[in-house]
């Protein structure tokens, strides 16, 4: 845990790397020492489609999905330690966001397989 997913408009694309600001985006959520490296999942979507009023101005949205049960202080931390990262990459970017996420703890289930 975490899992980070970067939406983003496909034109930013043409301003950076998105391999530079995954690893941007996974090394502030390694910041906030919250998490151990091997627990955080970043990866990127990129939307040719998309409107903000009446608008298709440029933007990249990092929703971070955690379990439930990190204080205010830990979030607010996380979430401005990854736009630390990200904002210096996307000078023209219209709009730069990042969202903590809760997930619900009780409920939420995984399965890995190991490696061979």
């Amino acid at each position: 845990m975490p899992h980070c997913i970067i939406d983003y408009s496909q034109d930013v694309a043409a301003e950076v790397d998105i391999e530079r600001l995954i690893e941007a985006v996974h090394l502030g959520a390694m910041d906030s020492a919250l998490f151990p490296e091997y627990d955080i999942k970043t990866r990127a979507i990129a939307f040719a489609q998309h409107r903000t009023g009446q608008t298709t101005d440029s933007f990249v949205h990092v929703a971070v999905h955690l379990l439930s049960g990190r204080s205010d202080e830990q979030k607010i931390g996380l979430s401005e330690g990854v736009l630390a990262r990200i904002e210096p990459l996307l000078p023209g970017v219209v709009s730069v966001g990042v969202e903590i996420c809760d997930m619900h703890r009780a409920s939420y289930r995984k399965r890995v397989l190991e490696k061979r």
